[in-house]
């Protein structure tokens, strides 16, 4: 498990520390995934729906 491998005691501290890590990952994620949806479309409306990532 990564707490065991990082030497923390609890999975909470693991978490704590590197959520901004993976917030950051996620955010990443979906503007890849956007972009390569909207390539060849050529419309200006934007999507149906948005998700907020915070």
């Amino acid at each position: 498990m990564a707490t065991e491998l990082l030497g923390h005691a609890h999975v909470g501290v693991t978490a704590g520390v590197y959520a901004h890590v993976r917030l950051r990952l996620q955010r990443q994620a979906i503007d890849t995934l956007s972009e390569a949806l909207a390539e060849g479309d050529d419309s200006e409306e934007p999507p149906p729906s948005a998700v907020v990532v915070r």
